[in-house]
């Protein structure tokens, strides 16, 4: 620093002990400062104090002396102490030379700095709040100095300032929050936890709505919750809860949409708490907010799925994941299935846009986790920008949901319960709004119809009433189901499809060769024929499902549709199967449906009747179909109590060849007849005479078999076959020779008390010859006496020939 220079008004002693080294001399200086800026404003001689707080500044605290900087600090602040309440007219020229000290590298200067600020807003006050942006950025740099003094000192700073504004009405929020906004993104652990500090003041002070601006610092408190420091979690912790309590007090000012987003995103985090606390948000968010959630579904399902497969690891997360995703299920209603076109150009311009991604997060938020779809998907669909006016009505966009839906369903890596609730959202999707969701049905059956080879039972149960209900909606019926899957269908679409004018409709229209059972119900739309097309095809690509589920999946169809529907709709599809093989393999799988499931009981007795026209057009559509299995053809014969036809095709197997595989099927025929299901066939083999082509047919599926336990089997069972002539109702006798009747010692019928009927041939009694013959006592009231005919018995009161 130059000597000679000119500092009037501080004198040259003053100028000397401000560049001292010692503390001590530039204290006496600074003394002699405040005395000297007295005078002036007890003169109000306002341009001697700007030379003074002018000359401290330029010459002094931004000298580049390291002495000379601590002596014009000190100046400074014993400037704001004369000044007293005055010092708020030249607060600006004082605070912005100790702010530059901030960044000093000496750490001691960043210290005076530090006290130097802390005595001139300690006078200034309420005056300070003006500039608090710029002494909130210098304090929040001093937060994470790496000297303990500095930051011992800036501590008591931010408290005299944290004071100031607590008892202060005006501080400037609006002002604040994008400072606030910028600095909440900081790593540094002290930063982090001095923003939260001054979070939890500002919310904690009744003048100041903080709950306006949470969307602009939401992003930023949840990436403070998962900082390392267990102190800096908890605290966040505290705040977020109690901003959580504000919310739910004052749901109506709470600006939800523009909030979703951010939670969408968290909710996907691998940091448990982070995820856990934005997935119980959520969960407010979807009780309180309702409906004006729904067009950030697809976002919210994106975050919300996954979490419903873990373990009891996450099980907190699970359970308030289930929550939302029950919640939000609830939202849609009948109502969104009304046409997009009914409602106002005006009003609809103002919905979130589910095509337009939210550009302004992705600067903000650093390295959002992805869900279990891609990140380009997620990125582009899963979050929405918010409505734009709050009267704009509330419209459930199915396009990103269902997209949604299927890159889950399709992912094979996803758990268990997350296919489960996919499915259920899929089903309910399809009770609520089925006219919309009939667009997408082409997109969804493949991954629908993949899905029948899950592992678990449960996802298939739940695949299959969406698949029900896709085949059964009134919403689906269509003139053209669409395009059929691989080329040998789409030959025969115009053959397979289900003609709207029923079963007659098609008996009466030319080229339907073998589809003139086709059944078409009120039950079934143009989607049913197509499913049942889709299936049969699975079953034959996928040997291994129609072992293992095949079974399981029909009989479940048939609870959940019409059984009649099904067989006659396989039946039909199976008539036309080119693989022979594949044809014989499902007519023996769902024959033996037909003839052991309990679901198929009305069925079977509908079958076996055949009283109806539509059971005998069934029992016609099953046999051509049947016939590409000789034994299954047989025991539909039986099922329909068909036994000569069934004893006519038992003869024409003499000319096919007898495999191994062809008597395993005899076997399980025979092992069918001793089951309940032919408990009726069973007896009606005591009908010897009515039923003769019933043992015929018996007795040649006996001479089929080898000598095995299924031969022994039926061969015990035609043994129980009574004799015929022992059958007969009228006997045998009668037809040979008259019976006598005869008379007991000459009583007459008259005297009979206890008339029994009885027909004895006349070899087993012979007339007697004396009156007195020797006879019982008791069957004296017997009337026998010889004459032709048979056995007749007189009434009580009658008198005999």
């Amino acid at each position: 620093m130059n000597p000679e220079k000119d500092f009037a008004p501080l004198t040259p002693n003053i100028v000397r002990a401000l560049n001292d080294k010692l503390y001590e001399k530039r204290k006496v200086a600074a003394l002699e400062i405040e005395k000297l800026v007295r005078e002036f404003v007890a003169q109000n001689n306002t341009v001697q104090i700007k030379h003074v707080i002018q000359t401290l500044s330029q010459e002094f605290a931004l000298s580049q002396h390291p002495h000379s900087r601590k002596g014009g600090l000190i100046g400074l602040a014993a400037c704001s102490i004369a000044l007293g309440k005055d010092s708020g007219l030249y607060l600006k020229e004082l605070i912005e030379p100790v702010l530059t000290c901030f960044n000093d590298a000496d750490s001691r200067l960043r210290y005076y700095a530090c006290e130097a600020l802390y005595n001139i807003v300690k006078v200034a006050r309420g005056a300070v709040l003006p500039h608090f942006n710029v002494l909130f950025d210098g304090l929040s740099k001093l937060a994470a100095d790496p000297d303990p003094n500095v930051k011992s000192g800036s501590e008591l700073l931010d408290r005299l300032l944290k004071d100031i504004v607590t008892e202060s009405n005006r501080f400037d929020l609006v002002g604040f929050i994008p400072l606030l906004r910028e600095r909440i993104y900081s790593n540094n652990q002290y930063a982090r936890q001095f923003i939260i500090s001054w979070i939890l003041v500002l919310e904690s002070v009744p003048d100041i709505n903080l709950l306006d601006y949470l969307p602009e610092i939401l992003d930023g408190l949840f990436q403070i919750l998962g900082d390392n420091g267990k102190e800096i979690r908890k605290m966040c912790e505290v705040v977020l809860g109690e901003f959580l309590k504000e919310i739910k007090k004052n749901p109506s000012s709470v600006k939800f949409a523009e909030m979703a987003n951010i939670l969408v995103i968290h909710c996907q985090t691998t940091d448990d708490l982070i995820q856990l606390t934005a997935m119980c948000w959520m969960r407010e968010f979807i009780q309180l907010a309702g409906r004006v959630m729904l067009p950030y579904s697809s976002g919210i399902l994106t975050a919300v799925l996954p979490c419903l497969a873990y373990d009891d690891r996450k099980k907190s997360i699970k359970e308030v994941a289930n929550v939302c995703n029950q919640s939000l299920m609830k939202l849609v209603t009948p109502e969104d299935d009304e046409p997009d076109e009914l409602k106002p150009v005006v009003l609809r311009q103002a919905e979130p846009n589910p095509d337009d991604s939210l550009v302004k997060q992705e600067g903000t938020v650093s390295g959002g986790p992805s869900g279990s779809c891609d990140s380009s998907f997620s990125s582009g669909i899963s979050v929405f920008t918010p409505a734009s006016t709050e009267r704009a009505p509330v419209t459930l966009h199915l396009d990103g949901i269902v997209q949604v839906l299927n890159c889950h369903l399709s992912d094979t890596a996803i758990g268990m319960m997350t296919r489960i609730a996919i499915l259920k959202w899929l089903y309910h999707l399809y009770i609520k709004t089925p006219r919309k969701m009939f667009r997408h049905t082409d997109s969804l059956f493949p991954i629908l119809l993949q899905t029948l080879s899950d592992e678990s039972d449960e996802v298939i149960l739940k695949d299959l009433e969406v698949l029900a209900e896709i085949a059964s909606s009134p919403a689906g019926q269509t003139d053209d189901p669409g395009p059929l899957d691989g080329p040998d269908l789409q030959v025969r679409h115009s053959e397979l499809q289900v003609p709207p004018t029923g079963r007659a409709g098609l008996m009466n229209t030319p080229g339907t060769k073998g589809l003139e059972c086709s059944p078409s119900t009120p039950t079934m739309n143009s989607y049913f024929y197509k499913f049942m097309i889709n299936l049969l095809k699975r079953f034959s690509s996928e040997r291994k499902l129609l072992e293992v589920r095949g079974a399981f999946i029909i009989r479940q169809l048939c609870l959940l549709l019409n059984a009649e529907n099904i067989f006659h709709s396989m039946a039909d599809i199976l008539l036309q199967e080119e693989d022979l093989k594949f044809a014989s393999t499902m007519v023996h799988t769902l024959n033996t449906i037909l003839l052991t499931s309990t679901e198929l009981f009305q069925l079977r007795n509908q079958l076996k009747d055949l009283r109806t026209l539509e059971s005998q057009n069934l029992f016609c559509c099953l046999y051509r179909s049947w016939c590409h299995n000789p034994v299954t053809t047989v025991s539909l014969c039986f099922l329909t109590q068909n036994y000569r036809h069934a004893y006519d095709l038992i003869q024409k197997f003499g000319d096919l060849e007898v495999t191994v595989d062809f008597l395993t099927e005899v076997d399980k025929l025979v092992q069918l007849i001793e089951c309940p299901i032919f408990t009726y066939l069973r007896l009606q083999l005591l009908d010897v005479k009515n039923n003769p082509y019933l043992i015929k047919a018996l007795y040649g599926l006996l001479m089929l078999l080898p000598q095995s336990s299924a031969f022994q089997l039926l061969s015990h069972r035609l043994q129980c076959v009574p004799n015929p002539e022992l059958l007969q109702t009228e006997s045998p006798w009668k037809q040979a020779e008259p019976l006598r009747r005869f008379t007991l010692n000459g009583v007459r019928p008259a005297c009979i008390r206890c008339p029994v009927y009885l027909e004895f041939p006349p070899r087993l009694f012979e007339p007697l010859s004396r009156p007195d013959a020797s006879f019982p006592r008791r069957p004296q009231a017997f009337a026998l006496e010889a004459d032709s005919g048979s056995l007749e018995m007189g009434l009580p009161g009658t008198q005999g020939p």
